[in-house]
């Protein structure tokens, strides 16, 4: 039977329990009113099962309110978002979350309600509520790896859309290309997510030089003083300005976040500034490029502080 809407009863509303729900792993952690880690576990995404992903989830809740002593409220951050036309989930990547009812499912399962929204969107959440972007009144937060994702979070509460898509920055098409451009498994052509992913700066790489290299191979390829790793680079650094500017242009954000295994590029939070002023519709362009602060936790994190 469900209890209070707003959580069980009894529960101690400072305490809240976040959960990233990945392709290959799904993580939990506990925090308090403060965001002092209590509990943090990790365990193995059943692939492909919806059935035991969702018992999977209730089993990481119960253990963690087991270890940490009473309930918390729950949030979830998933690789997907929920429609507001039908409340099933849409966009996922993992595609045995698609067309399901996750958040009713969820529910039923653990006797409360839950918040959820999508990875991207915790990511931004943590950062901005106690991370890199704290304290700034527009954030928008940035995934650069094997995709390219977004969030948005105004006044420390997230920006969901009247689509749900609301930061959905890496579909928008690449501007100042010429040619052919890469096709997208969205099924456009051109989207940002084909030149700024990990795979995408490999694939250009591969386009300009022949070579087969991976994201990571190709910058250490330009410290060591490769000429074409450098070129490949370079127009990474780039393009990367030309797509932020675009956000700027329209969000006009305090601060953007970098997250993502190409977060930690050090030259990017120098030299992208440096180019995307020339195509901000501004005099000077104020907003503040930063690493982000809590790393591969950011999701995590941000899917508990849903209930800040």
């Amino acid at each position: 039977m469900k209890t209070n809407p707003e959580g069980a009863a009894g529960m101690d509303k400072g305490l809240r329990i976040g959960i990233d729900l990945g392709g290959t792993k799904t993580e939990i952690i506990a925090i308090d009113a403060a965001g002092r880690e209590l509990l943090r576990r990790r365990r193995d995404t059943p692939q492909g099962d919806y059935e035991a992903t969702l018992d999977l989830i209730a089993s990481m809740v119960r253990e963690a309110e087991h270890g940490i002593g009473q309930p918390a409220r729950v949030g979830l951050g998933m690789p997907g978002t929920i429609s507001a036309a039908t409340g099933l989930v849409k966009n996922a990547n993992s595609t045995c979350l698609i067309g399901r009812p996750l958040r009713q499912d969820l529910e039923a399962r653990l006797g409360c309600a839950i918040r959820i929204a999508n990875d991207a969107n915790c990511f931004a959440l943590s950062e901005a509520t106690d991370g890199a972007g704290a304290g700034a009144g527009v954030v928008f937060g940035v995934i650069l790896g094997t995709g390219v994702g977004g969030g948005i979070v105004v006044n420390g509460r997230v920006l969901a859309g009247a689509n749900g898509i609301s930061g959905e920055w890496g579909h928008n098409p690449m501007t100042g290309e010429q040619g052919e451009q890469p096709v997208c498994y969205c099924g456009r052509s051109g989207c940002v997510e084909t030149y700024l992913s990990g795979p995408g700066m490999a694939r250009d790489h591969h386009r300009a030089s022949g070579v087969h290299l991976p994201a990571p191979q190709i910058v250490a390829g330009t410290v060591a003083g490769d000429a074409g790793c450098e070129a490949t680079f370079q127009r990474y650094e780039a393009r990367l300005a030309r797509a932020l500017a675009q956000v700027i242009n329209i969000l006009d954000p305090d601060v953007i976040v970098l997250g993502g295994g190409l977060s930690n590029i050090e030259r990017l939070y120098r030299n992208v500034p440096l180019q995307w002023g020339s195509h901000v519709f501004s005099d000077r362009v104020d907003t503040r490029l930063v690493r982000n602060l809590h790393g591969d936790s950011s999701g995590v994190r941000g899917a508990a502080w849903l209930w800040a």
